[in-house]
């Protein structure tokens, strides 16, 4: 019998989890062919969503847990689920119920089928604001014009992947992680379904804009150099621009004489090439801030606990439990 792990990324979901047990719970009891694993991944909640866990695991053995030593993020805590993941396939799924437990069975026939990455593109996204579908849209469509990889549009984290596909994920180590990128880079065999995003059932959301502007500087400098290159291309005009201006007043003095005119003209050259040189080097900074931290290699994350035991060995904790 193949075993389905359903991985549930969690940080302060305490007034949802009990709803995201019980709809998920319906959904997996009606497929009688499959084992099944519900990993919650605490991300270092503040409230008691490690607590309703654990009472869940105590009423259900199906459910499994790890606790994170801090909060990593949701990209870490993704990660950190996939190593611990122990299923044949792996469904990433929120714990606020936009992703709707009812698309499980659909996913494993496609999966059956012989598809590796099963995912959910959303038709539709009630309650989001017409900004943040806007500033959505221009992002991915900025991203697919920009980078050589096929990026899906409309779609989140809500997927099934087979143990091969995962396996490939669980290679990529670099700490500042783009996942929504890197589904789409591994490959492989991949089918699209389609829904209508709800809602979240409770609680409140943990992506605000200033999240949302930091995922997009990681997706777009995990993905693509264009930001770079488009620096160095206009960098080139502006230079060439500004010989050609040089000649001119060079050329002007020798035939004219010098003058005090111009004041105005030359500040607003100043200050469009100031302005135009540091854009570059925070474009660079960017890049270079990247390299930094990835040159440092450090483990992507701590665990603090696994399924009721204190993990004491540190490091690549998954080969140490597994």
């Amino acid at each position: 019998m193949k075993t389905v792990s359903i991985l549930i990324p969690a940080y302060n979901e305490e007034e949802v989890l009990d709803q995201c047990y019980h709809r998920t719970a319906d959904v997996i009891n009606s497929l009688t062919n499959y084992e099944f694993e519900l990993l919650f991944v605490n991300d270092g909640s503040r409230d008691n969503t490690l607590s309703i866990i654990k009472s869940m695991r105590m009423l259900d053995h199906r459910v499994s847990y790890v606790n994170l030593s801090r909060n990593f993020g949701k990209e870490i805590a993704m990660i950190a689920g996939l190593d611990y993941a122990r299923g044949d396939a792996i469904i990433l799924m929120d714990a606020d119920l936009q992703d709707p437990p009812e698309l499980i069975p659909e996913m494993i026939k496609y999966w059956e089928q012989g598809y590796d990455d099963v995912y959910a593109k959303r038709k539709s996204r009630k309650g989001e604001s017409w900004l943040k579908k806007f500033t959505s849209a221009e992002f991915y469509r900025l991203l697919q014009k920009t980078t050589r990889i096929p990026i899906q549009r409309d779609t989140g984290d809500f997927r099934l992947l087979d143990r091969r596909a995962v396996n490939a994920l669980r290679q990529l180590r670099e700490s500042q992680r783009y996942t929504k990128g890197m589904f789409s880079w591994i490959g492989f065999n991949k089918k699209e379904i389609l829904f209508d995003r709800d809602p979240r059932a409770a609680g409140k959301t943990k992506w605000h804009y200033a999240s949302l502007i930091n995922l997009a500087i990681e997706g777009i400098t995990s993905f693509t150099v264009a930001p770079l290159r488009i620096s160095s291309i206009v960098g080139s005009f502006v230079s060439f621009f500004a010989f050609i201006y040089m000649t001119f007043i060079i050329i002007r003095t020798i035939l004219f004489g010098n003058d005090v005119s111009g004041y105005a003209s030359l500040m607003t050259v100043i200050l469009f090439l100031g302005g135009l040189q540091l854009l570059s080097i925070g474009i660079i900074g960017e890049y270079l801030g990247r390299i930094f931290n990835e040159t440092k290699r450090r483990p992507l994350y701590f665990i603090d606990e696994y399924n009721d035991e204190k993990v004491k060995e540190i490091g690549h904790l998954h080969e140490t439990i597994r």
